[in-house]
């Protein structure tokens, strides 16, 4: 559907890839990418959409889409997934990063304050910004064997992470509830455990259920473990869950959803600007992405990401 002309920006807004989540065609939001190319189009943009068979292979298409052709911007069309994807290919650079949010948990849109699951009124954001070219964001910074994945919102080292492990292999429940019977599956079997925590050259041994490197706010589909973090700071939330009893984590998990659990004496945040963690089988994620097993350094780039937000 063509958007009415109240709409349309002044200015073209230029050539936009618009990259689609390879598993848009199932659910309610399977023709946001379409809806999303049609909005730009009538807009006055030149929309190169990206679609591939698998999230790899639209990796790789949105790395050499970036490369061969000269692009104002890259939008792309899911969750917290593509985010990453986006997040990846552009940090560093001065193109912009726009977000159709239409996906599970959307946790780095909550943090941007965009529209969820609205097309339309997510369309409008991105054109609205595209004039000025936006806003930079901090972003977080993982590194694990040599190699650097770019993270916006958390990065999760522990029971968390074996939660989102657990929920990314199910197709069923989508949005929060998916998470929210992972964690409840995980937590009859899962232990503490011994972290060493290196933080601003510090380091000490953390006994805890979890730790999260946190640039945002938000995991698990609304979950605001950091409430007060911010993504333009320049530093990032340390996120410690101390040793609790099932029935002790279960009366503080409600909590976590309106950020109302930090009094917790388990609870402890500090911010810091560089992390090592290491602990023994444990896998660290970023935007819900598996990222490496521990041992990871974190560290912020502050200004690292453009964003049409």
């Amino acid at each position: 559907m063509t958007p009415p002309a109240t709409e349309i920006p002044s200015s073209a807004p230029g050539t936009i890839a618009l990259a689609i989540n390879p598993a848009a065609s199932f659910g309610r939001t399977r023709n946001a990418g379409d809806h999303a190319a049609a909005r730009f189009r009538a807009a006055g943009g030149d929309v190169v959409v990206l679609k591939a068979d698998s999230y790899d292979d639209l990796r790789r298409l949105v790395d050499q889409t970036l490369a061969g052709t000269r692009v104002d911007a890259l939008v792309v069309v899911g969750g917290d997934g593509m985010v990453h994807l986006g997040v990846n290919a552009l940090a560093g650079t001065d193109i912009a990063l726009g977000i159709v949010p239409s996906g599970t948990g959307n946790d780095v849109a909550r943090l941007l304050d965009l529209p969820l699951h609205d097309t339309a009124a997510a369309c409008r954001r991105i054109l609205a910004a595209m004039p000025s070219g936006g806003r930079k964001i901090d972003v977080g910074r993982v590194t694990a064997n040599g190699r650097a994945t770019y993270f916006a919102g958390v990065l999760s080292a522990g029971f968390d992470a074996a939660v989102n492990e657990r929920a990314n292999s199910w197709r069923w429940p989508r949005g929060k509830s998916r998470y929210n019977i992972a964690m409840l599956r995980e937590l009859g079997s899962f232990r503490r455990i011994e972290y060493k925590v290196t933080a601003d050259d510090v380091t000490w041994t953390q006994p805890a259920l979890l730790i999260s490197v946190a640039n945002g706010q938000f995991i698990g589909g609304g979950m605001r473990i950091t409430p007060d973090a911010s993504p333009e700071d320049g530093m990032l939330d340390l996120f410690v869950v101390k040793p609790l009893s099932r029935l002790g984590f279960l009366a503080v998990f409600p909590k976590v959803f309106a950020g109302k659990h930090t009094g917790h004496p388990a609870v402890e945040i500090k911010r810091v600007r560089k992390v090592r963690l290491e602990a023994d089988a444990v896998v660290a994620y970023a935007d819900g992405e598996r990222v490496a097993p521990l041992p990871v350094d974190v560290d912020i780039v502050p200004g690292g990401l453009r964003v049409l937000a």
